[in-house]
């Protein structure tokens, strides 16, 4: 390993990787400031689990540098690399006790035996486990031997964190609970953590930062709000959220001609009249109720259909122009009882134009 110039705590360059003809990283430019929670976020063979693991050194890169700290570990292997690391099957020994488990990247540190139970004992009640010691991981619950996972993985004190989709082999309720106590945990040890997930619910409440990725590319790194609000990319709106297009063109007067009807569109500037464009708006952004036909983008629909998801309903309405496709709101539950909307009915809707998103088309395949 050689000394590199102070940079952020975890600096990516150019990182690149194939399995034949297959890319499954292609130049990734990344860096991770110290203490932050990241979340690598994508579908399945996007290339985040192949990234995590060429950062742990497990699997290594055809080209690019990775450097740790300050320190270039391109080429180091995973010993050399100080990180913790937490799979989603656990991978707990079974013939060990939780206390074994735990205290087993200490045995090699040369510790005395008073010390490592002095260490098993404070990572136990620091995950919420101190009575769980003398136990074996057949005894305990799914969300119990995750959090016997992270203590062995935070037992040598690394300086980075990675997780593997620690959460998606749990119940519902487990994940949710768990998820808080990592997010917690990580806070108050302020350790560099890198968690892989395709659940873009767990990335949103749990990461300071969002790496999302599509086909090995990066396609845009931002703070959870930054990525929902304002997504870079179709791919990204589509895959963070629930989002309706319609595709359409840019009209002269820089409104967005859509089916048959103009649409005021804040994020459609920049485009040349004619141009092809998809149109993007989140369910929760369509304003219904005190709507009137001569409101900016205001559009009659006929509700299709009502769909109920406890906290809210969502409606798909079809519009009485043509707009190229159906539209769908989400409408609070207390809005809801208000309006008294039901299937058939006829109303206006308004589309605001700060809330809609404009993309370039994708081309033809």
């Amino acid at each position: 390993m050689t000394r590199s110039d102070p940079a952020p705590f975890l600096t990516i360059q150019g990182l690149s990787k194939t399995y034949g003809s297959f890319t499954a990283l292609d130049r990734i430019d990344l860096t991770i400031p110290r203490g932050a929670f990241v979340c690598f976020l994508g579908p399945s063979g996007c290339g985040k689990t192949t990234l995590l693991r060429i950062v742990a050194g497990l699997d290594r890169q055809d080209a690019g540098r990775i450097a740790m700290g300050g320190v270039d570990v391109s080429k180091a292997p995973p010993a050399e690399r100080d990180f913790g690391i937490v799979f989603q099957s656990y991978a707990l020994f079974p013939n060990l006790t939780v206390a074994d488990n735990v205290a087993y990247g200490l045995v090699n540190r040369r510790m005395t035996r008073d010390r490592i139970k002095a260490r098993v004992a404070e990572l136990l009640a620091l995950v919420g486990l101190p009575d769980q010691a003398a136990k074996y991981p057949v005894q305990l619950s799914g969300g119990q031997q995750q959090r016997i996972a992270l203590a062995r993985a935070l037992a040598t004190s690394p300086s980075l964190l990675l997780l593997d989709e620690p959460l998606s082999a749990l119940d519902a309720k487990v994940r949710l609970r768990l998820r808080e106590e990592i997010r917690a945990l990580q806070k108050r040890l302020g350790l560099t953590t890198i968690m892989v997930t395709h659940d873009q619910e767990e990335a949103l409440a749990m990461a300071d930062s969002v790496v999302v990725m599509n086909h090995g590319r990066i396609e845009q790194v931002g703070t959870p709000e930054a990525i929902y609000r304002n997504p870079a990319t179709a791919f990204v709106a589509d895959f963070i959220g629930a989002m309706t297009f319609l595709d359409g063109t840019v009209s002269p007067s820089q409104a967005l001609r859509v089916g048959s009807v103009d649409l005021v569109c804040e994020g459609g500037r920049g485009f040349l009249p004619g141009s092809p464009v998809r149109l993007g708006f989140r369910p929760e952004e369509i304003r219904i109720g005190g709507v009137s036909a001569g409101d900016v983008n205001a559009v009659e629909v006929r509700v299709k259909s009502l769909e109920f998801l406890g906290s809210f309903y969502r409606a798909r309405l079809e519009p009485r122009r043509d707009l190229g496709g159906s539209l769908v709101a989400d409408v609070s539950a207390n809005l809801f009882g208000d309006l008294r909307l039901a299937e058939g009915q006829s109303l206006y809707v308004a589309l605001p134009p700060g809330a809609l998103r404009a993309f370039p088309q994708a081309p033809a395949a």
